[in-house]
């Protein structure tokens, strides 16, 4: 028994390793692919609706392309232009706008701490050397961004691999399941399953959950900035919303790039500058206290830090690629270690062959 265990630790390790493996070596072109399978799993629980309602799986996945479908097509003749215009001139502004808080902070040392002046000096040079670096990586990254691979070529299969394995994947769900359930090893078969359920609970309790937090706050942001007519205030909310897939970075980090705005913009009516500070203290307020809780909830298991990591090594590792891979190994890697805890406590190892005390 103990030799048929330590073979099949051998040969999932090994799995494990060549997966890896392949997602290092061919991250670029897993991508659509990675993407398309992510879209199915988040779009599975409608589809499964549907058929509840009395449709068959092909005409719920066809409601759910073509709608979807429709959507991304508004948003690029509609929104993204508007967007996109907004992103290239808030990065070429970017010095400028450092340059105003290097100003401000000279002109507040001048008046209430002259004998400051020397080290302010120095910081204030080192934050214009800084926001002028920071303009050029931003800048190199939005045009990187909108140009990956820099051909049409890259861009149409992504564009095209994406939506058909997306409903490839979407109309054989049940089928793929069902299949992958066959193959399980038949000792641990109900452990697995035990343990995959758990994974599913977890990863589709907090990405989705998480998602649609982005959503709601990422429009709201966009909306408040852009009635208080902040410069480039729809594409500063809608990245805040962005990054509050991470908890408390969007807030922060958009905050931070809204506030610098704000001084940039009203500096001679400072009370516009705590009106944009107030949209992100109420944001925040509403998302860790309102939002959250209701729609991703206290027991999926991912803490923000463990969060953090795994997106920040997965990165790293993998590329962007690697980006959409960290939270579902994130997931993964939490329930199993949760179950060797649980195991742990069971053991002999733990609880010892001598008496309690």
């Amino acid at each position: 028994m103990a030799w048929s265990t330590n073979r099949q630790l051998v040969f999932w390790g090994f799995g494990i390793l060549l997966f890896f493996l392949i997602v290092w070596r061919l991250g670029d072109v897993l991508l659509p692919f990675v993407v398309g399978m992510a879209l199915a799993y988040l779009l599975n629980p409608l589809a499964s609706r549907l058929q509840s309602w009395g449709l068959s799986r092909f005409f719920a996945t066809a409601i759910i392309s073509l709608v979807g479908l429709s959507i991304v097509v508004l948003v690029i003749v509609a929104v993204l232009p508007y967007l996109v215009g907004q992103l290239l001139e808030l990065v070429n502004h970017l010095p400028k706008i450092t340059k105003a808080l290097q100003e401000w902070i000279n002109s507040l040392a001048v008046k209430f701490a002259p004998s400051l002046v020397s080290e302010t000096f120095q910081l204030s040079t080192a934050l214009e050397n800084f926001g002028v670096a920071a303009g050029l990586v931003a800048k190199s990254v939005v045009e990187s961004t909108f140009s990956i691979g820099m051909g049409a070529f890259h861009l149409s299969i992504f564009v095209l691999v994406v939506p058909v394995v997306m409903v490839y994947m979407l109309g054989d769900w049940q089928i793929t399941i069902d299949k992958l359930n066959q193959w399980l090893p038949r000792d641990h078969a109900n452990s697995i399953r035990q343990l995959v359920y758990e994974i599913d609970q977890a990863l589709s309790g907090f990405v989705r959950g998480q998602l649609t937090v982005c959503v709601i706050i990422g429009i709201a942001y966009a909306l408040a900035l852009e009635l208080l007519g902040l410069d480039y205030g729809g594409v500063i909310g809608l990245l805040a919303g962005f990054l509050s897939f991470i908890p408390f970075v969007g807030s922060i980090g958009g905050g931070a790039l809204a506030i610098g705005v704000a001084l940039f913009q009203f500096w001679s009516e400072p009370v516009w500058i705590f009106a944009v500070l107030a949209v992100f203290v109420a944001g925040q307020i509403i998302e860790g206290n309102i939002l959250t809780p209701r729609l991703v909830g206290q027991s999926v298991g991912l803490h923000p830090v463990w969060l953090l990591l795994a997106l920040s090594a997965f990165a790293s590792l993998f590329g962007f690629v690697g980006m959409l891979l960290a939270v579902p190994l994130a997931a993964i890697v939490g329930v199993l270690s949760r179950f060797a805890i649980k195991q742990y406590l069971l053991s002999p190892l733990y609880k010892g062959h001598g008496k309690s005390e």
